[in-house]
């Protein structure tokens, strides 16, 4: 089977096309960075199977970058069949500097010349013939995101012969020191001479490694070499390469330009961009989607089901006339609720039938007592728990899959690059972060495309704190079981405070690390921002798919292990013997829970939270292995301690809300510090020791020895952010001990730094 490597630079559509060939579900950004190892995937035409390796987005063959160094050893030591160079035609000139490199190169090239579609409607011309002809390699016009010209790409590339020299348009002042140093290289028997050549002229790190290489350049005498050959490709693809696309209605401003005007604006950048945030957020989390009934009370002005008489509540419970009320509740229940609820809502609805089902087959059987509530409120109460988020994720995960695919994450990148650089860091370092909202692992194997290492280990410890899908049913919930118990505030906004927490923490603990342990320069940081674009459809729903297997996946095997142990040590006394749901405080998970439960008390959910406070102490154990398990373990727990919780609903919610009612009754917190503490455990599940995935990830990209301290730093950093958050959601007056604190602080740190500048 032939491999085809794919080669180009950032933003060019090269893992969109990636994806039109192979059917994969690879990850498609619209930013530098989002591909730093290779993917394979096949291209199958009827018979016809290619193989076909993404690689990483780079600008150059030189080894500045991890992903430089990744492209260029797979293409030199790899040797494919061929090289398919992609080409952003709307930014021509800028694409080509990467193509020259690469026809030094003894392999056959393809240039696919992408986003032609753009080109035409921009009005714009690209004589396809002219410029194939003075590149010397096939050249195709394509559209990965529309799947147009792909099939004559992949045609041409099978066809082109298997031997290729490398050509150069290098010529003029340098030929006699270039001749000098191919012949070493062919002395030396090795592929590709002429790049190699090149490279040594450019001072490459990695040539002049080479015994002999370091003599070649010294016969060169003092000429800078590598600013020239810069100079004369650009001089050439101005010259020869550029004039192939010839401009139509001469506009000065595209409509990208007009757009960042706005988007990009030094003021109202950041303003908008909490804007769509909380946009987002509204769209996915709100139950009174059009603020029908204000900011306040969802049940200020519009009658509910039971108020039209549709429903009526029995002990807690809401039980509807008919089927068709129950539909008309996923939509409608004294307001209108969001998109992302109504299909939670509908999911719980269909949960909820098969676990009321298969709870009464199982009774009308003769099942035992035990069997029965291990399968209905351990299994299937704790697997439902959690994917009834499902819908939730993957609405607020598509959300941002579009703000990523139509380039304005890019631009964000961009503009908190102001902002960030006050604090040590690029505004590279905000891309992994901002992965960091979807999964922990993928953004901490991004952050190799940070050059620094003490700029990359401070991302990495960061990173959980914009948090991941898995974290969003313990936000959800919670905030949800705030609203539902307590009649306050709005599940989106507290949900959306939640995230905005998790940034500010993040600057701040960078802020501090950047100044004391991992101080440093801050590195560079050049991007040029893509054009926007429609997000494919397909592209988006791939993502979505991969996303819901992944999840699925954990449900159905994690998650599942963990309810079943949670239920059983819920059950069993130290002596083994069964023990029912009245007899669940002496467990041994209860025990257990009741030794951890003092240490969270400066963080509200702890001893003040009475005999059932030990829950708290447990799901956050349990949300070390992932964090969809604090959710189950409230739900699987909560169903047995509360009788009316366990109302056959396991939408988690729910079943925290008769968690926080008997809580309250038996431990008589004051309201107002019952919700700091529940807050506070959102910001302490945040901050804390990621996934034990995430943490493996972590250990292998952080260098020999960091490890342990980012464990502690995760730890400290979580407590002290619980902590803040309880104190000053109970006593708003402590601010003022934390702002002072903070303060003592930075003073220390400051004087610190001036006394080792001396």
């Amino acid at each position: 089977m032939k491999t085809f490597a794919l080669i180009g630079n950032p933003n060019c559509g090269k893992t969109t096309l990636f994806n039109a060939l192979t059917g994969s579900t690879a990850h498609v950004g619209n930013w530098p960075g989002v591909t730093v190892d290779k993917r394979e995937g096949v291209y199958k035409d009827g018979g016809k199977k290619i193989k076909i390796v993404d690689l990483p987005g780079i600008y150059s063959l030189s080894p500045y970058t991890p992903e430089e160094l990744i492209a260029r050893n797979f293409i030199l030591s790899d040797e494919p069949d061929a090289i398919v160079n992609i080409v952003d035609a709307t930014n021509l000139e800028r694409n080509l500097y990467l193509t020259t490199q690469i026809l030094e190169i003894d392999i056959p090239v393809i240039i696919a010349l992408n986003m032609m579609d753009e080109v035409e409607k921009s009005g714009d011309k690209i004589n396809l013939s002219k410029l194939e002809k003075q590149l010397g390699v096939p050249v195709v016009a394509i559209s990965a995101l529309k799947g147009s010209g792909l099939k004559q790409l992949m045609d041409r590339a099978d066809s082109m012969q298997n031997k290729r020299v490398g050509t150069t348009i290098l010529k003029g002042s340098m030929d006699e020191h270039l001749d000098k140093a191919v012949d070493f290289y062919r002395r030396e028997n090795n592929s590709s001479p002429l790049f190699h050549a090149v490279k040594l002229l450019e001072n490459d790190e990695i040539e002049l490694k080479k015994s002999g290489a370091a003599e070649i350049v010294e016969s060169f005498g003092n000429v800078d070499l590598e600013a020239a050959i810069a100079d004369a490709r650009y001089s050439y693809i101005s010259e020869n390469l550029a004039v192939a696309k010839s401009k139509g209605n001469g506009q000065t401003l595209t409509k990208s330009d007009k757009i960042d005007k706005v988007l990009t604006h030094r003021i109202w950048a950041i303003p908008i961009f909490l804007l769509v945030l909380f946009a987002i957020f509204h769209l996915t989390f709100s139950e009174n989607l059009l603020f029908l009934n204000g900011f306040g009370d969802s049940t200020a002005w519009m009658p509910s089901l039971v108020e039209c008489g549709l429903a009526v509540e029995e002990d807690g419970e809401t039980v509807y006339n008919n089927f068709g009320v129950e539909i008309l509740a996923v939509f409608y229940d004294g307001t209108v609720y969001s998109p992302g609820v109504m299909l939670t809502n509908f999911l719980n609805l269909f949960l909820d039938h098969i676990s009321s089902g298969v709870v009464t087959l199982m009774q009308n059987a003769g099942a035992a007592e035990w069997t029965v509530g291990l399968v209905g409120d351990g299994i299937l109460g704790g697997i439902f728990a959690v994917l009834g988020f499902l819908p939730q994720i993957l609405v607020l995960f598509l959300f941002f899959s579009i703000l990523e695919d139509t380039g304005y994450m890019a631009r964000i990148a961009f503009v908190l690059d102001r902002i960030f650089r006050r604090f040590g860091l690029s505004g590279r370092a905000f891309m992994p972060m901002i992965m960091g909202f979807g999964c922990s692992v993928p953004a901490t194997v991004n952050t190799r495309t940070l050059a620094d290492d003490k700029e990359r280990t401070a991302t990495i410890r960061v990173i959980p704190f914009f948090s991941c899908g898995a974290k969003l049913p313990i936000l959800t919930a919670v905030a949800g079981g705030i609203v539902a118990a307590f009649g306050v505030g709005n599940a989106d906004v507290i949900t959306f405070g939640m995230y905005i927490l998790g940034i500010a923490a993040a600057i701040v603990c960078v802020l501090l690390m950047r100044n004391t342990s991992l101080k440093g320069d801050t590195p560079p940081f050049i991007m040029e921002l893509p054009t926007y674009r429609m997000p494919g459809f397909k592209n988006l729903m791939l993502h979505l798919w991969d996303k819901t297997k992944h999840f699925i996946k954990k449900a159905f095997t994690i998650i599942f292990a963990s309810t079943v142990i949670i239920w059983l040590l819920s059950h069993l006394s130290w002596n083994w013997n069964y023990l029912s749901d009245e007899e669940m405080q002496n467990s041994i998970l209860a025990s257990l829970g009741m030794l951890l439960q003092p240490l969270f008390t400066p963080l509200g959910f702890g001893s003040q939270l009475g005999e059932f406070g030990w829950v708290f102490a447990v799901a956050v154990i349990t949300g070390l292995v992932a964090k969809e398990n604090v959710i189950a373990t409230f739900t699987t727990l909560a169903i047995c301690i509360s009788a009316y919780a366990g109302s056959g609903t396991q939408d988690g919610v729910q079943e925290l809300v008769g968690l926080i009612d008997v809580i309250t009754q038996s431990s008589q917190v004051p309201q107002q510090q019952f919700i700091a503490a529940l807050i506070a455990f959102i910001a302490f599940n945040m901050t804390t020791i990621p996934c034990f995935a995430a943490c493996a990830t972590a250990k292998s990209e952080l260098q020999k020895g960091k490890f342990k301290w980012t464990l502690l730093f995760w730890l400290v950093a979580s407590y002290v952010v619980g902590a803040a958050v309880y104190t000053v959601g109970s006593w708003w007056w402590t601010v003022f001990i934390w702002l002072a604190a903070v303060v003592a602080v930075s003073v220390v740190i400051v004087l610190k730094n001036k006394e080792k500048k001396k």
